[in-house]
């Protein structure tokens, strides 16, 4: 048997031959683009590479056709990537990023108006005065409100819950995403801290509905549970739970919210802290009209969709993989009205003005059927 260096110096040879045939491959690559940019003919032409690809298939040994054919499959999307930024045919997305970081301010605004949904004392106005220092606060009924405010520029800025550490994306959110435009421009994460909260002199075994919203109950679940003659019912938002029950003659009803609003609404505190995980975080965005890309920019929000084939999202991944972009959050929901086709959701840490991530933006075309560019922003913590 041979010895493992004799192995891998066999193998270093190998490597070397490999990599002096792809720069070769890459310099006969780009004499085709400059060919199909002076006929005007696409980068890519799917029934070369479909014929390619089964002329791998049949020449492999049976050991390793599946590797030949991703290893190619590889090569095709390098070769298309190359192809697109030679012939200046990539996404406008980078030229518009580029437009955007010298249009924007060197500071992140300390004042602004900022639309936010539920009433004082809610989690998402928390989150607004983490990230402005003076905000302007309009408080609205529903999420789908904020982004129309944003949209129809009633606020500068909206600020959303979109993930919770424990309970998971906030869907509704993720679904309004399709339906609005909007760009992220920076977010933050805020320590949740439940508690039951209700009129002074009420006792906890006298309560017998609580209120709270949906993603509260998830996160309290093992507290609610154990309360033995109360009902849990969904409300829009905690801080408004906590506000139905400081205005309601009843003495047997409790909200679950934040600390803040026992205060705020003259609310007892009868349980502290009752979320099932003492490191409960939920993640909110502050969404803009215009997209704006702030100095320290290092994460980045993508809208795209797939052709709805075999391998469509690993080919995507592979784009990620091969420029060595972190991807932090992958995320689907259903495209209405479009059969078990889904939108994805990444999110990516990589610096904004990173080579790489210019790469990437040139050639998302070459490997989605469609994209959408939410923003690149940091992250208060």
């Amino acid at each position: 048997m041979a010895e493992l260096d004799d192995l891998r110096s066999q193998i270093d040879s190998i490597d070397d031959e490999l990599l002096e045939l792809l720069g070769r491959r890459m310099k006969v690559a780009d004499g085709i683009a400059d060919y199909k940019r002076e006929h005007d003919l696409p980068v890519l032409d799917k029934s070369r590479e479909r014929a390619i690809l089964a002329d791998v298939y049949e020449k492999s040994d049976e050991s390793v056709r599946d590797y030949s054919q991703l290893i190619f499959s590889l090569l095709f999307e390098a070769s298309r990537a190359r192809q697109s930024a030679r012939i200046g045919r990539a996404s406008t997305v980078g030229a518009d990023i580029k437009a955007a970081m010298e249009a924007t301010d060197a500071l992140f605004p300390p004042q602004a108006y900022v639309a936010c949904q539920g009433v004082e004392g809610a989690y998402s106005q928390i989150a607004a005065d983490r990230l402005f220092k003076h905000p302007s606060i309009t408080y609205l009924s529903s999420f789908d409100a904020v982004f129309t405010a944003v949209e129809q520029g009633f606020c500068r800025y909206g600020v959303l819950p979109i993930e919770n550490s424990t309970a998971g994306s906030v869907n509704q959110v993720y679904d309004l995403m399709m339906r609005h435009n909007f760009h992220i421009v920076r977010t933050t994460r805020i320590k949740i801290d439940h508690n039951l909260l209700a009129k002074r002199g009420t006792k906890i075994d006298d309560i017998r509905d609580v209120y709270t919203h949906a993603q509260a109950i998830e996160q309290s679940r093992a507290f609610l549970d154990s309360l033995p003659n109360a009902q849990v019912h969904v409300c829009e938002n905690t801080a408004m739970a906590a506000q139905m029950v400081a205005q309601s003659e009843r003495t047997d009803i409790a909200a679950l919210s934040s600390r803040s609003c026992a205060d705020l609404y003259d609310l007892d505190i009868l349980a502290k802290g009752v979320q099932d995980s003492g490191n409960n975080y939920t993640r909110f965005a502050c969404i803009g009209k215009q997209l704006e890309i702030f100095p320290g920019a290092d994460r980045t929000s993508l809208m795209v969709v797939v052709n709805h084939e075999p391998g469509s999202l690993c080919k995507l991944l592979e784009r990620f993989y091969a420029l060595e972009i972190n991807l932090i959050k992958l995320e689907s929901r259903p495209i209405p009205d479009r059969d078990f086709e889904f939108m994805f959701y990444f999110d990516l840490e990589c610096p904004v003005a990173a080579p790489e991530f210019a790469t990437l933006m040139s050639s998302l075309d070459d490997v989605c059927e469609e994209f959408r560019y939410l923003g690149s922003y940091s992250e208060v913590i």
